[in-house]
């Protein structure tokens, strides 16, 4: 098969005899579908199952083809002039490549990306280097990429320790405001303890989304662990004290942790 049979099979679905759910979508509501199988992906790629991966990037190219599809049918464009665009986008944000251009490692190459970004037709409307972050990017993410953007006019810090001394300040400005009144702006100083977290990873080169569902997944797999053994002894978590709690904990960690 092809991702030409796949595009028929979007058209029969969208067609007279088609199926009346997929008849009625619209470019918004697939959108909505597409994010959520992104995400789906991003799980199977975590979970490192090959044959996951394969189902779900199926999914999202399901849904991409169904998107141009919508488009076609208004007479926008089509599938050809989605490869022709992000082909020659491709060409022209690579000029080390297919150009006489040259780079000294990935750090320029990413520093280049941006620069050709703004100055090109799609982006000559924006009137700040930031307006280029997606504004539905969830929150840690798109953090880290205002964080990068500013970095790249040299509005940085010299060194991580100077972003750790900053995250510290924050956190003192932060308890400062515990015992206050102003829930907004606890909040708002919380909001500054992330922010300025998420550059302590911009520095060590990771990223903090990725780094936050490790924490996640290790906390799942602890908590599951301490259910799952007070389950076998006709027990809950509700009906152990606290203490326990941090014995089972430990226990947890003990065993299920691989780091």
């Amino acid at each position: 098969m092809t991702v030409d049979t796949l595009i028929k099979l979007v058209e029969t679905l969208r067609g007279k005899d088609g199926c009346p759910w997929d008849k009625k979508q619209t470019p918004l509501t697939i959108s909505v579908y597409l994010v959520e199988e992104i995400y789906e992906l991003v799980d199977a790629i975590e979970s490192g199952n090959p044959d996951e991966v394969c189902e779900e990037l199926g999914d999202v190219l399901f849904h991409i083809l169904f998107l141009v599809s919508l488009f076609q049918e208004m007479g926008r464009f089509n599938i050809q002039d989605v490869v022709r665009v992000i082909t020659e986008k491709m060409i022209r944000r690579h000029p080390h490549v297919f150009g006489n251009d040259s780079v000294t490692g990935p750090d320029e190459v990413r520093h280049r990306w941006h620069r050709i970004k703004m100055k090109e037709k799609n982006n000559a409307r924006t009137t700040s280097l930031l307006d280029s972050v997606p504004k539905k990017l969830p929150a840690l993410m798109r953090a880290y990429r205002i964080s990068e953007r500013a970095a790249g006019t040299g509005f940085d810090w010299t060194d991580v320790s100077g972003v750790v001394q900053k995250v510290e300040e924050e956190w003192s400005e932060f308890k400062a405001k515990l015992s206050g009144t102003d829930p907004d702006g606890l909040a708002m100083e919380f909001g500054d303890i992330l922010f300025t977290l998420v550059n302590v990873a911009r520095f060590a080169r990771f990223h903090p989304e990725t780094a936050l569902t490790g924490s996640i997944k290790k906390f799942e797999r602890r908590f599951k662990y301490m259910e799952k053994v007070l389950s076998e002894n006709g027990k809950s978590l509700e009906s152990i004290s606290h203490k326990e709690m941090d014995t089972l904990w430990e226990e947890a960690k003990n065993k299920i942790d691989s780091y």
